[in-house]
């Protein structure tokens, strides 16, 4: 029998997406604002902007993991203008739109929120989901033929990353100033598990089991709920991925895996034929793709992803 069908449990998607050029969503915005400018600058719409992105990690969903049973869509009152184009289409039957007020049910008062780290705080909680989930943001896509052992062995998620000691206690960054981005928001996740060290992983899609959330929200709830009060990211948060990651390698409920099968790119400054070269040379051999801020490519570079994405996914 082929193991990487053993797998035989269902499994749900769950994808985090947002239209920040949306005229209503940027009204939402405004209120909670300091600076009421900040929203056109480049460094604030960067969190929000989305050039359909969103369309291609769903049909690399659809073609590469075909055995997944449903496919959540969190979203703001928003719905993907191509789903809106084709709702009639059979091919999107998977797909089911997942309003905030759902998965904060009973927790309106944190509402509206703009925050993906609050966001993920509280996505076990969609109505229906599988107890085996992966999760991926809207910058993510899977560009080969996947099998379900590429996310649960024997149940377990399989966590692709590897070791790091935390900054402080590295000599590098005793000196340097520490970095209060995503790094250290996993250390405080890691932290919070009690972890000597944190389990690094990057942007490929995240299995999960429910049931691990379930049980931490209930014995941590005001851990859950603080970090879910922050409208806009903040540096006291910590993701809830690492903190559900550190607990199932605690249990020894997880497998480690440090190959990443990874392609990722999150700076588009290189020469065009850069790109070019390290997808054709890489591409046959990962499973996933990365591209974090494609909005902010040069167009060639741009034109160039999507017609690749294009004939990859579809």
């Amino acid at each position: 029998m082929n193991e990487n069908l053993k797998e035989n449990h269902p499994i749900d998607a769950v994808v985090l997406w947002v239209d920040g050029s949306d005229e209503k969503h940027l009204s939402k915005i405004v209120p909670y604002l300091e600076d009421k400018n900040s929203i056109k600058t480049p460094k604030f719409r960067n969190r929000f902007i989305e050039i359909n992105e969103i369309q291609y990690t769903i049909d690399s969903l659809l073609k590469y993991a075909p055995y997944l049973r449903n496919i959540f869509l969190i979203t703001d009152e928003q719905i993907p203008a191509f789903l809106e184009k084709e709702k009639n289409e059979n091919k999107y039957s998977k797909i089911s739109i997942v309003d905030h007020t759902v998965i904060f049910s009973g927790y309106e008062e944190y509402l509206p929120t703009f925050n993906s780290r609050s966001i993920e705080t509280f996505m076990f909680r969609i109505p229906n989901l599988a107890e085996h989930f992966i999760y991926l943001n809207d910058d993510f896509f899977i560009i080969d033929k996947t099998q379900p052992n590429d996310f649960f062995k024997n149940g377990f998620p399989v966590l692709r990353g590897k070791w790091i000691d935390f900054d402080e206690n590295k000599l590098i960054k005793k000196i340097k100033k520490i970095n209060l981005g995503h790094k250290t928001s996993q250390q405080k996740g890691a932290k919070l598990a009690g972890a000597k060290k944190y389990y690094n992983f990057k942007h490929t899609p995240h299995p999960f089991r429910k049931s691990t959330f379930e049980e931490c929200f209930k014995n941590n709830k005001e851990v859950f709920l603080n970090n879910i009060q922050y409208k806009f990211r903040n540096n006291e948060q910590f993701l809830v991925q690492s903190l559900i990651n550190h607990i199932e390698i605690e249990n020894k409920t997880c497998v480690l895996k440090d190959n990443l099968q990874l392609i990722y790119f999150r700076t588009f400054k290189k020469p065009l034929i850069w790109y070019k070269i390290k997808l054709n040379l890489q591409s046959d051999k990962k499973l996933f793709l990365a591209l974090q801020s494609l909005y902010l490519a040069p167009k060639p570079t741009l034109d160039y992803f999507l017609n690749w994405l294009d004939k990859r996914v579809k």
